[in-house]
């Protein structure tokens, strides 16, 4: 059983979210809060499994509760459920600590199946919102400026592939070494090797792309 924390300052909104997934056999409701001060107070005492975040809230907005809770409890996954999709609000939350970014306007059974896969240390974004994780990335100064993720995908190399599939399901440098009989700093080039390859600044990118694109 999933154990979920549900943080929505919008009562209507909250209940119905609540109701939809208890009907989830794997899904259960744990508790609820109206702001992220209380979210916090709530995340210590439930310890749950996974934390759906609204941003924009009283008291405390979204992004900080999810920045103070990742940081006190790391085994926690915050999972973003806003209506914000502007560029500012996805990239502050990511670097925050959010494992994914979702928007209200999905489907409630992919809402669901998107709340295991964090579960299980997948990153999970809405449809269209990677591109613009990707679009903030700064252009490399070398000739790879014109070319898109896409486009560099054919110059990873089988090695880097195994790499990033373990970082888009959570694994640290260390787990990455263990898993593959490798040391961290081979993995430690081959992360730098992917953020050259694929034109992206942060490890946070690395685990969208991965699980947009390898995991289809």
């Amino acid at each position: 059983m999933i154990r979920l924390l549900l943080v929505e300052d919008q009562s209507l909104i909250r209940d119905g979210i609540k109701v939809m997934l208890n009907l989830e056999p794997d899904l259960e409701v744990v508790g609820t809060a109206d702001n992220g001060e209380t979210a916090i107070e709530q995340a210590t005492v439930l310890q749950p499994d996974v934390i759906l975040m609204d941003i924009q809230m009283p008291v405390m907005d979204g992004k900080a509760a999810t920045r103070i809770i990742s940081e006190r409890f790391p085994a926690i996954k915050v999972l973003v459920l806003t209506t914000f999709d502007d560029d500012e609000n996805i990239a502050e939350a990511m670097r925050a600590g959010a494992k994914g970014y979702l928007l209200k306007d999905m489907r409630s059974e992919e809402l669901a199946q998107a709340i295991r896969f964090v579960y299980k240390g997948f990153t999970q974004m809405a449809p269209g919102l990677f591109e613009k994780m990707l679009g903030k990335a700064p252009a490399s100064e070398s000739v790879n400026q014109e070319k898109t993720p896409q486009q560099n995908l054919g110059g990873i190399t089988n090695r880097e592939q195994e790499v990033l599939q373990l970082i888009g399901m959570g694994a640290t440098n260390r787990e990455i070494a263990e898993k593959l009989y490798i040391s961290e700093g081979t993995v430690k080039t081959h992360v730098t090797n992917l953020f050259n390859r694929l034109n992206v600044k942060n490890r946070s990118q690395l685990a969208i792309y991965a699980n947009s694109i390898l995991n289809k």
